[in-house]
């Protein structure tokens, strides 16, 4: 740094109020260089060069102070007089930090600081950086401005002022006025990049720019689009205001303009406006979609209210609401009720429907409550919404047979014992049949195990001491109706209340130690609020007499108990092959297990009446039971003596490793869990065997099993097919008949597979997913037709401009499923069902994706619902076009563009063509 040698350093300090403290800095400087007789202005030096004049005796002058201060007489010290003259207001009233690394230089005679190279200058919120920096005290301006060197212009200056940043090419700030000018300056609020040529601040809170450029893209010296206007106004942090606005795309003007413009810059969240989409539909004519109304509420809840509407009278009314309270719960809800129009009235065709949908989801964080917890997963509507709903276009929820629902709250009781407590609400809906069954509500308590005779230390040990009971009660009131009648009086007019008590009693205990044995009891109590009384009437049926079934109301009960017993172990097989093979070892271990169970026959809790004879018919016997059409039905009145068998498989094998330096062989799964189970009904008069079940799943590779099951019937038919009371084998057949067999394969990879060791694991909080259908892609991707978003905001982080088009390392992945059914109840011997589906997606370039989901049914030889997507990123923009041409219930295409950024969201396109919802 250069400096002269009539000045001090003043690389870096602080002055306060300079501006009206002139002739104080005089007064210091005139003490400071008593050696002086003449002061020089001085030139900024060239850099690196210190200019440092020789001083001489002739060059100082001596001062004597004594005198002037003996002068002061002592009234004079005595007295005080108030000044009349009030001082002038201080410009800059708080301390001014500067700096330049090369230089600072203070120049008395026009009363300016420069600073060069990485130069700041720091006033109250304010802070300039820049290449140069000029401090006129005369004006009270700062000018600042990058460094030119051999035509590259670096170090552009950089303007904070609180939260507003600017980076111009230079600048200029009166302290006085607090006015700014800008010069081609660059700023960035809330996604939106603000290019001006020329800015001008005339306070706070309003700043007018000329020519400006208006876009959200990341490369904002070259943005890929931008919206151009002569005249805006910008509020920080708030809004910009513009005249005529004109899109670019690639500094190309196009068509698309306004005669203003309105952005809004807000970092909260603010209510306004959705913009509808417009659109023609084949069946229901010109349509507004998804236009509204979004409500900030405040920083927890929010609710955003859109609709629908057709020409041809055709409309849609939607509702949704997210919530959240940090560390405590967070949900969202959404109503959708739309009166379907089809065709035009008077024509044949022409009908009138409506559906509607309900969907609440609601989780707590389990750290604001550990002993109790609320939670909810809501999906209700029509059976008809998925297939004919004007605003869906989710092929996958589309084949979803079966909507459900649990609303949910669990509590527990710390203790000994402990206590659990759960109320909950379910909902269960076929889509096909339309019967819904509900829970509204039910109740669950359990006590935990109770060890009576467990001793003091806690170490329990044979029979008595692991004598162990608990309680559950089971609480509910069940609901049988139709899609028709629900939310409708008459769906409680066969609602069914009932509870269940029941108290099991259980140990176990060793048997030569290698034999682990458990006996136990239960006690169940059934109790009711209805019941039902069967007799016959001569006068039912016009005279011709029948059966008539009353219900009762009234509490009625009855108790049931059995017995069951188990004995089990553990055994394991090892064959070795020697160290020097590539098996090393296979490993079997079998856990077979044998029972015993009880069931007494409850015929106490049955009646009977007589039918009397009619002409060729004898009077016969009925018997029932009140209990029969209640919520857990009746009691059996067979007795029952059973003995169960089962037994489990397990085969593993030692490989000798091929990594050379691995001390370990490795451990490979030949057969996982292969099982068998049977029974044999020792009370049984015949067809005292039960077919035997075998299941098991052989691991291929990884994440590749084949898994598969069946049952083997050990008894023949007879020439009418149904099975009799001789073995098979004893028919001239072979020892059991395979009746039904399934094998299933799913596999799923991708290149990441290849590339590191995690898992590609699937999208589980998806929207098929939500209402019940597969979390993966095998019957395509839903698009969302709300917003159309494919890639979010911060996805383009990673820069895909310079990567090798002939890269090998294409992203990809890969999933399958395979599925075939055997039936052989009666000799049919046919394949039921045999599918295969498969979906596949691949980066075949830089932002390009390709996606295809679809399948082939072997049995009905056809192929399934198919899918092709079509994914571009734009970099600011995105584009997406998803077709379904084959598929048993629609065939549609959905084509959307529009821009990545949620602020400018309601610029795009998108156009779609729906499925004939009548077929």
């Amino acid at each position: 740094m250069t400096v002269s040698n009539t000045e001090p350093n003043l690389q870096n300090n602080s002055i306060v109020a300079l501006q009206t403290n002139r002739h104080y800095l005089t007064i210091f400087l005139t003490f400071l260089l008593l050696g002086s007789a003449v002061l020089h202005a001085q030139d900024i030096p060239p850099k690196n060069e210190a200019n440092i004049p020789k001083t001489t005796k002739d060059d100082t002058i001596s001062v004597n102070l004594k005198p002037i201060i003996g002068e002061i007489s002592e009234q004079a010290q005595d007295t005080v007089k108030t000044d009349s003259v009030k001082p002038p207001k201080e410009t800059l009233s708080n301390v001014v930090d500067y700096y330049g690394e090369d230089y600072v230089f203070l120049d008395r005679k026009e009363n300016k600081v420069y600073m060069y190279n990485k130069a700041y200058i720091i006033y109250e919120d304010m802070r300039i950086d820049a290449g140069m920096i000029i401090l006129d005290y005369n004006k009270n301006e700062v000018y600042a401005k990058g460094i030119d060197s051999a035509g590259v212009y670096s170090q552009r200056p950089v303007f904070v002022q609180g939260q507003n940043r600017v980076e111009p090419d230079s600048i200029r700030h009166n302290f006085e006025t607090e006015k700014t000018l800008v010069f081609n300056s660059r700023t960035e609020q809330n996604g939106i990049s603000t290019i001006a040529e020329v800015t001008k601040k005339i306070n706070d809170s309003v700043i007018y720019l000329r020519n400006v450029k208006f876009t959200t893209s990341k490369n904002i010296d070259d943005p890929e689009y931008y919206f151009y206007t002569r005249k805006a106004k910008f509020v920080p942090g708030k809004k910009v205001v513009t005249g005529l606005t004109n899109m670019y795309i690639a500094d190309v003007p196009t068509p698309v303009g306004l005669p203003f413009a309105f952005f809004p810059l807000t970092a909260d969240r603010t209510s306004g406006f959705i913009i509808p989409t417009f659109g023609q539909n084949n069946n229901r004519g010109f349509f507004f979609q998804n236009g509204g109304y979004y409500f900030a509420i405040n920083d927890y809840l929010d609710f955003s209210l859109l609709g629908d509407y057709y020409t041809n009278g055709s409309y849609a009314l939607r509702g949704e609401t997210s919530y959240a309270l940090r560390y405590k719960f967070k949900g969202n809800l959404s109503a959708r009720y739309e009166s379907l129009v089809n065709s035009e009235r008077g024509f044949p065709d022409f009908s009138e429907s409506s559906i509607y949908n309900i969907r609440w989801t609601h989780s707590q964080d389990t750290k604001s409550s550990p002993s109790s917890r609320f939670s909810a997963s809501v999906n209700i509507g029509s059976s008809k919404y998925f297939t004919q709903s004007i605003s869906q276009t989710n092929n996958a929820s589309a084949l979803v047979n079966t909507l459900s629902s649990s609303i949910s709250y669990s509590k527990t009781f710390e203790g000994e014992p402990q206590v659990n407590l759960s109320v909950a609400a379910t909902h269960s809906q076929n889509t096909q049949t339309e019967q819904i069954s509900m829970s509204l509500p039910n109740l669950n308590t359990s006590v935990s195990r109770i060890y009576p005779f467990a001793p003091k230390d806690g170490i329990k040990k044979g029979i008595i001491e692991n004598i162990n009971f608990q309680y559950d009660l089971t609480a509910e009131n069940r609901i049988q109706t139709t899609d028709s009648l629900f939310f409708k009086s008459e769906m409680f007019n066969t609602a069914q209340i009932g509870a269940q008590h029941s108290i099991p009693v259980t140990t176990n205990f060793k048997i030569l130690k290698y034999l682990s044995a458990s006996m136990g009891t239960n006690y169940r109590e059934t109790w009711v609020l209805k019941s039902t009384r069967q007799r016959y009437d001569e006068t039912a049926n016009n005279g011709l007499g029948g059966i008539v079934k009353d219900t009762v109301s009234g509490f009625e009960s009855y108790r049931t108990y059995n017995f069951s017993t188990s004995l089990g172990t553990t055994v394991y097989g090892l064959f070795n092959f020697g160290t020097d093979k590539k098996i090393q070892a296979i490993r079997h271990v079998m856990r077979p297990s044998i029972g015993y169970n009880i069931n007494p026959a409850f015929d106490r809790y049955y009646d009977e009446f007589i039918v009397p004879a009619t002409a060729g018919e004898a009077a016969q016997v009925v018997q029932y039971s009140r209990f029969e059409n209640t919520l857990y039905g009746a009691p059996s009145k067979v007795y029952s003596s059973s003995i169960g068998m089962s037994l489990s498989n397990t085969f593993e094998a030692k490989i000798r490793d091929r990594d050379t330096t691995a001390l370990e062989p490795k451990k490979v799964t030949l057969l996982n869990n292969l099982n068998f189970s049977t029974a044999y009904n020792l009370a049984g008069d015949s067809l005292q065997w039960s077919p035997l079940q075998f299941s098991g799943s052989i691991p291929i590779i990884p994440k590749l099993d084949f898994n598969f099951s069946g049952t083997l019937d050990p008894y023949a038919l007879d020439n009418n097919n149904q099975k009799i009371d001789v073995f098979n084998i004893n028919n001239g057949g072979s020892l059991f008949r395979l009746t039904n067999a399934n094998v299933s394969i799913n596999y799923s990879f991708s290149s990441k597979d290849f590339e590191t060791k995690t898992k590609d694991t699937d999208r589980i909080e998806n929207e098929t997913f939500r209402n019940g259908g597969r979390p993966d892609d095998l019957f395509g991707e839903a698009a969302d037709i709300y917003d159309g978003q494919i890639y979010k905001e911060g996805d383009d982080d990673v820069d895909k401009t310079n990567i090798e088009w002939y890269n090998y390392n294409i992203p990809w992945d890969v999933r399958f499923a395979y599925t075939i059914t055997y039936g052989n109840n009666q000799r049919q011997s046919e394949i039921s069902s045999q599918s295969f589906m498969m979906s596949t997606n691949m980066e075949l370039a830089p932002r390009w994706t390709v996606g295809v989901s679809s399948g082939y049914d072997f049995k009905n030889k056809g192929v399934t619902l198919t899918q092709f997507r079509f994914q571009r990123d734009l970099e600011s923009w995105q584009m997406s076009f998803n077709w379904t041409p084959i598929g048993s219930i629609n065939t549609a295409w959905y084509f959307f563009i529009g821009i990545k950024s949620s602020v400018l969201s309601d610029i795009k396109y998108d156009k779609r063509r729906e499925s004939d919802k009548r077929l």
